[in-house]
């Protein structure tokens, strides 16, 4: 689905463009309360609903190629992956019973987001949604969890979310205004996992350490014949709070089960068994009211990704990556964003542009799927410069969060492979941003 030539003033504001800062953002606290009422109530059951609230956010954004690629793909780029088209990524609506991390006592909450926009046809889970759309602009179910605090074991207590889960690793996530640019980094699109289906903890051990551990069925898969093997995966590692004065977070998370599907495999026992290693550790220091800085490690094995090898081995391989975030805030209103990136693809096995709306989660699910020719021969390294400066205003007037995020952003394979606009340039610049706008 194409947005027409003529542009309406959306669209135009919408092409606008681009910036936050490299570490999660605060938003503002304006949000409706749809069972307020309740809250004269004297039940239990009242004071409960109160405090449920309802938020909701549109996105919308454009990177221009002057390249003018054939085919018409930003290669290596997924959430604006159509060069020179101005698309509505993301509407989405977040009902929440938050809980109060501040207490150590028994909470159960939720967390129902719906969201719409061509965001979507990269974050499906097989077998609820992915087949249920053709057209650029798809609908998820975004998150659907229970949420439940559990004051055991320690002072700290323990957190427990269960359901459809976005998934925790890395430093840029799905929601626009939690990071710091329109597009994503290679690690934060091939090395992470986007969703599941199952359980996360964390254990708040001490004020400095956290752990945590989960259990799910995939990424982005769930149960039975909509599972693309019969294993399920899991997570550990921890978090380091309030280190060095409480200016230095660190977060590291391991994960290991089999990802590959029986059908490209060949081989359901190949399938169960050809596991999966992704390791991301990331650092964030504060370096004072106006400077941040992250730092991001991330290694991926996956020992089955190409299929058997011609002596009957598994034939893997590896990526590894290393980025960094630095934030900048000019003023209340305005922040620069620098985030530069180095990302091996040991066998060109893991960076592609998936062609078509539906092929990222054909290739999940194990079925066939196009993309755009890239990266030939032993591997490519990539790098990836990007610089925004966003422009986030307290508009009030009920008005959460409002952003424009102009952005540019050079990426270039650094050995003799010509990945870019259509497999003719080993380089390739683009320009855009987009705009945000929540109640």
């Amino acid at each position: 689905m194409h947005l027409p030539r003529k542009k309406s003033g959306l669209a135009l504001a919408l092409s606008v463009a681009s910036v936050l800062v490299a570490v999660p953002v605060k938003s503002a606290k304006a949000q409706v309360h749809p069972f307020s009422a309740f809250s004269s109530g004297g039940s239990d059951l009242s004071h409960w609903l109160s405090d449920v609230t309802l938020i909701g956010q549109i996105e919308g954004g454009i990177m221009a190629n002057p390249a003018r690629p054939n085919p018409g793909y930003n290669f290596g780029d997924f959430l604006a992956d159509h060069a020179n088209q101005v698309q509505l990524n993301q509407a989405e609506f977040t009902l929440s019973k938050a809980i109060d991390t501040s207490k150590n006592t028994y909470q159960i909450g939720f967390t129902l987001e719906g969201l719409y926009g061509s965001d979507a046809r990269y974050y499906h889970l097989v077998g609820i949604s992915d087949q249920e759309w053709k057209s650029r602009y798809q609908l998820i179910p975004a998150q659907a969890h229970i949420d439940v605090h559990l004051p055991w074991l320690t002072s700290g207590g323990l957190d427990m979310q269960a359901g459809i889960l976005q998934a925790p690793m890395g430093v840029e996530g799905l929601d626009p205004a939690s990071r710091a640019f329109y597009t994503l980094a290679y690690t934060s699109e091939y090395s992470v996992p986007f969703q599941h289906v199952g359980a996360m903890f964390n254990w708040h051990v001490t004020p400095i350490l956290d752990v945590t551990f989960g259990i799910d069925t995939g990424n982005q898969t769930t149960f039975g014949a909509s599972d693309n093997n019969s294993r399920p995966a899991g997570y550990f590692g921890f978090n380091l709070n309030n280190l060095a004065g409480g200016k230095l977070r660190i977060v590291e998370l391991s994960r290991v089960g089999p990802e590959n599907s029986w059908r490209a495999l060949g081989d359901h026992y190949e399938a169960d068994h050809a596991q999966r290693f992704w390791n991301d550790i990331n650092a964030t220091y504060q370096v004072n009211d106006k400077l941040t800085l992250t730092a991001e490690f991330n290694y991926l094995h996956d020992e089955g990704i190409r299929g058997i090898g011609a002596r009957g081995q598994f034939a893997g391989t590896d990526a590894e990556s290393f980025v960094s975030f630095l934030s900048y805030k000019i003023n209340k209103d305005f922040t620069f964003n620098y985030r530069g990136e180095i990302y091996r693809d040991n066998t060109n096995s893991m960076v592609a542009t998936f062609r078509g709306n539906n092929s990222y989660m054909n290739a999940i699910a194990g079925r066939p799927y196009d993309t755009v020719p890239g990266a030939s021969g032993h591997g490519t390294t990539y790098g990836d410069l990007s610089l925004n400066v966003a422009y986030r205003p307290d508009l009030g007037h009920h008005v959460r969060v409002f952003q424009l995020r102009p952005e540019i952003r050079f990426d270039r394979a650094l050995n003799s492979t010509t990945p870019f606009n259509g497999g003719n340039n080993n380089g390739m610049f683009t320009f855009g941003g987009d705009a945000v706008i929540g109640f």
